[in-house]
């Protein structure tokens, strides 16, 4: 039998020695651009440029602000805003602080709000306008405080008055971000991180998509509030030393003409995005002689998607590997190095990856063998808000249970199959959804598809498919299927659609189709 599949990479998981540019807390990175060239353009946004010296000014008054309303070490600041200077410069003051910023999702409602924010007891809350008016009663029935209106019509932070040379640092050790997540599947969870470990997580993955220091230009494309904007666009940029483009909202034409009109160097995009840019009729008219490299992750990467985007743009994807609870970076291919299709790459340095039996976690699966992927690094979270058993379950020996499924090669690089939620059992068969949609998005007239379990009275779980393929007939994409995968695999029921419900953060809301389909049942 094969050796377990177990990879670690150098240096080993207790430290972040011989790391590109490692630092205390991502206050202090951005504090160390504004010293090291405070007149480079730092942040644009619509008509905002502002340069190093002006942000960090901006984030160290708005710091002060903060501070004298409450904030500090061991509190809260909540931050329910859309893209914009606001909340970029939000999100650098509530850490300047020492306290935790708490990003938020400004399209949720009240009822998806109120169990976050009391879960979260904010000290404070900066909103825009509009919502601060309607959080009002929500705010009283929890006995917080009401509301910061930011924004146009209210406080514009890029206005406010700052010394650069004095921003605050926040302590390494001490807790900085509170990333709400899980929120399709159940009340979410607030992941606790340290500011020492999402600011090594930069360094981490710069060792392995290493950015240019003093030339990168990033485009953030993706929502702010989210793990994977704030890691590989808001923070990427001010450790590179680079400028940091940002849109309020995102389109595909908006963002192609971002790209050549602020010669963009680097963006991170989803599966979503980069079907998007490259069925947008912009795409061939757009200049893409600035760009050199793209990052992939918050979903798997169809092969043929990274295939059609280096034929579109010569650019390069480097598709990559986390979750919140992770830091959010466990791996990523390598920007200079092997590239292997259809694999997230290798774990990034002072990290350690497992295979294992998802049935039996303390058996190590050998190279090949797909089972749950287990993570340990100083980059995971320290736990759960308020939820010390769910902690407890996630954590287990200093190992992260990431709950996804996934096979390493020989070589390490890691493979992911899918959610173990999401893996279906049929007729006692495992079968992984991202298999029959990687079979379907090999067909030309599949734009994109999901696969997803249904309960069986005989089989257990058979699975169904929904499709987004203009014109296409499903018993020809039944065909096409038949000569790809073997026949328990194939799905009771291919509907096509005209398009795919979405999470928050632009992934494919499975359990939205799951319960579509079985309440129509009822």
């Amino acid at each position: 039998m094969s050796a377990p599949a177990r990879i670690s990479s150098s240096p080993g998981p207790d430290g972040g020695a011989n790391l590109p540019r490692p630092f205390e807390s991502v206050v202090h990175m951005l504090a160390e651009a504004a010293g090291t060239a405070p007149d480079r353009e730092a942040l644009v946004c619509g008509a905002v440029r502002l340069s190093y010296a002006a942000y960090a000014g901006a984030v160290e008054g708005v710091a002060r602000l903060l501070v004298g309303a409450g904030a500090g070490p061991g509190t809260r600041v909540a931050l329910i805003l859309p893209n914009g200077p606001d909340l970029a410069i939000g999100i650098y003051a509530a850490m300047a602080t020492g306290a935790q910023a708490v990003p938020l999702n400004p399209a949720y409602t009240l009822h998806e709000l109120g169990p976050i924010l009391e879960d979260a007891a904010p000290t404070i809350t900066l909103a825009a306008p509009a919502l601060a008016a309607r959080l009002a009663p929500l705010m009283a029935r929890l006995h917080l405080p009401e509301a910061l209106a930011v924004g146009p019509g209210g406080l514009r932070l890029d206005e406010v008055a700052g010394d650069a040379d004095g921003l605050p640092l926040p302590p390494g050790d001490g807790l900085g971000l509170l990333q709400y997540t899980g929120g399709t599947t159940g009340r979410p969870k607030g992941v606790e991180s340290r500011h020492s470990a999402f600011a090594l997580n930069v360094s981490q993955r710069d060792a392995l998509v290493p950015t240019r220091l003093d030339a990168e230009r990033t485009l953030i494309m993706t929502p702010l509030y989210h793990v994977y904007a704030t890691a590989m666009g808001l923070y990427l940029a001010a450790h590179a030393r680079g400028t940091m483009v940002l849109l309020p909202s995102y389109s595909a034409e908006a963002a192609l003409e971002a790209v050549e009109r602020e010669r963009i160097t680097f963006f991170a995009g989803s599966p979503t995005i980069y079907h998007g840019l490259l069925n947008s009729p912009a795409l061939e008219r757009t200049d893409f002689a600035t760009l050199e490299c793209c990052f992939s992750g918050s979903a798997a990467l169809p092969e043929a998607t990274l295939a059609a985007w280096a034929r579109a743009t010569g650019a390069s994807i480097c598709e990559g590997y986390g979750q919140t609870e992770g830091g959010p970076v466990l791996a990523t291919n390598p920007r200079s190095g092997p590239h292997k299709p259809g694999s997230v790459g290798v774990a990034v340095p002072g990290t350690e990856l497992r295979i294992v039996d998802p049935a039996d976690p303390a058996r190590d699966l050998p190279a090949g063998e797909v089972g749950e992927i287990l993570a340990r690094g100083p980059q995971l979270m320290e736990g759960y808000r308020n939820r010390p058993e769910e902690t407890a379950e996630a954590l287990r020996g200093g190992w992260l249970h990431t709950g996804d499924l996934g096979c390493l090669d020989s070589e390490g690089y890691l493979s992911i199959r899918d959610r173990k939620k999401d893996m279906v059992v049929v007729s006692g068969y495992n079968v992984f959804p991202r298999e029959i949609e990687e079979a379907l998005l090999s067909h030309p007239a599949v734009h994109e598809a999901a696969a997803f379990g249904l309960p069986h009275p005989r089989k257990g779980e058979v699975v169904a498919a929904r499709v987004v393929a203009p014109g296409a007939d499903p018993e020809d994409l039944r065909a096409h299927l038949a000569e790809r995968l073997v026949r328990y695999k194939l799905p009771a029921e291919i509907v096509l659609v005209a398009d795919l419900p979405r999470t928050p953060v632009g992934k494919t809301d499975k359990a939205a189709l799951r319960r579509a389909v079985l309440e129509g049942r009822a």
